[in-house]
């Protein structure tokens, strides 16, 4: 089986022609893989457009993520997949997978299982937003509640 790729109409009836690629591997070759064989993802709510989370993924972990329609990302500490939720339980159904115009950088658009896509508990990673103090010194201070003990998320 093949994807049939036709050419745009403007380009008129002499230029236009269907191009024929294999589907298994001519999605993934899109994609401008870093010098390690990763791309760098965005988990995003599919609901209300919040960023849930940033990660890393391989080709397995892309084309797994697409047949499954669950997340996949690679560890990089781990060295190994990563199934999101495999122990927390906080799947992400992916609705959608994007590649930017670079096809450097892929955005999931997410349903996220149980609210909680941070290992803190939080809903999402980006917990913490650069304030000025009263002298002006910028600092990190967190503004997002933790939604469930991460001590209960993970007790194996």
């Amino acid at each position: 089986m093949s994807i049939v790729i036709e050419q745009p109409s403007y380009l008129g009836p002499e230029r236009r022609k269907e191009t024929r690629v294999a589907p298994a591997v001519s999605w993934l070759n899109q994609v401008k893989w870093d010098e390690q064989g990763l791309i760098p993802v965005i988990a995003q709510d599919a609901q209300d457009n919040t960023v849930l989370m940033f990660a890393w993924m391989n080709r397995e972990a892309l084309q797994k993520t697409h047949e499954l329609r669950r997340a996949v990302y690679w560890s990089r500490s781990r060295k190994k997949l990563w199934f999101k939720g495999e122990e927390s339980g906080h799947l992400q159904h992916v609705e959608e997978i994007r590649l930017d115009c670079d096809n450097d950088v892929i955005i999931l658009r997410v349903n996220q299982v149980g609210g909680v896509a941070c290992h803190t508990g939080r809903r999402h990673c980006f917990f913490q937003r650069l304030e000025a103090q009263e002298d002006a010194t910028p600092v990190w201070v967190t503004v997002d509640p933790v939604l469930k003990n991460p001590d209960e998320i993970y007790r194996s």
